[in-house]
Order: C-alpha cells, then sequence, then structure tokens
C-alpha cells in the first residue's frame, strides 16, 4: 500500500436513540466510508439502541479525507433504510498523535474537541491518553435523521516504514 501514513482502528461501540424504521425497531448497521474504501458492521435485530463493539481498520493516505458513518436498517425485500450519517473529521485527533507523547498518566486529556457546525460531535468529546496510546472516543449526532447518536473510539496505529505524520502539515 503505497504513500500509507498509517491505519485508523475505528471502535464502532453503539447508537442510542435510532429511528425505528420498521414496526417497533429497526436492525440497524453501519456503513464505513473513507476515500476508496468500504466496511460495515452486523446487523444488530430489533433494536434501536444497538450494541455492535466491532473494530474496523482504515489505512490513512490523505489526513483531510473524513471517514464517512451511514447508519442503515436491514431490510430483507427491499432496499435498506438510511437511518442517519455522521462524519468523523481526523485532524483535530491527528494533532495529538502528531505530539508523539509518552508515559502520561492512564485517563490524562491531550486536548478537548468542542462540537459545532463544522462536525458531528453531539457533546464535546477528549482525545486521551489509554493503554500507552491517544485515543478519542466520541458521540456522534446523525444528520438527516430525526434522532439516533453513534458512539465510536478512533486510534491510530503506526505502520513500519511509512512516512507517519512527521512531514504532514495540519
Amino acid at each position: 500500500m503505497e504513500n500509507v501514513l498509517g491505519l485508523i482502528k475505528l471502535r464502532i461501540k453503539r447508537g442510542t436513540n435510532l429511528k425505528a424504521c420498521d414496526t417497533r425497531s429497526s436492525d440497524p448497521y453501519v456503513f464505513v466510508t473513507m476515500a476508496e474504501q468500504e466496511l460495515k458492521t452486523g446487523v444488530v435485530k430489533d433494536n434501536c439502541n444497538p450494541e455492535w463493539n466491532e473494530e474496523l481498520t482504515l489505512y490513512v493516505k490523505d489526513v483531510n479525507n473524513p471517514i464517512h458513518l451511514t447508519v442503515s436498517d436491514k431490510d430483507t425485500f427491499t432496499v435498506d433504510d438510511k437511518m442517519g450519517d455522521a462524519e468523523i473529521d481526523l485532524k483535530p485527533y491527528l494533532r495529538c498523535v502528531k505530539m508523539e507523547l509518552n508515559d502520561l498518566p492512564e485517563g490524562h486529556v491531550v486536548k478537548i474537541v468542542y462540537p459545532d457546525r463544522t462536525n458531528c460531535l453531539a457533546e464535546e468529546s477528549s482525545c486521551m491518553w489509554k493503554n500507552g496510546k491517544v485515543v478519542q472516543e466520541m458521540s456522534l449526532r446523525l444528520r438527516n435523521a430525526k434522532s439516533g447518536e453513534i458512539i465510536v473510539e478512533i486510534e491510530w496505529v503506526s505502520v513500519p516504514n511509512s512516512k507517519g505524520l512527521s512531514e504532514v502539515d495540519f
């Protein structure tokens, strides 16, 4: 994989208050895209508050490419219903990773990212030191939906013999 800067581990934890697309519930899954990459979680049957707890890995070639998430309701005989979408801007998190911090106390907050019109954050999100790495957990408010949020976490993974973030200008 040429020109890969590194990898992002995307942990899709759970959804809350998702729209009921079927009679009283939904069969939600998350479709993830970043540049030409496409991945998706499994389907959670009959649940508007699903627990996915799945980890997907994406390679990063350009820090300006956001991660797009689309939550959909799986249907058997018709086209899947879209339940909303969200986007993750990697730049605030990757700025923290680029600091190359070491040996911070567990749970130490490196940076707080606040919700605004340019992101999908439902509340402030912390880039924090966890298990020897900087991670960011966030609650994303779904766009194009009456309700719903998804809780995700991102973590940078360095790739041997890659440029990494050292030459990246934010």
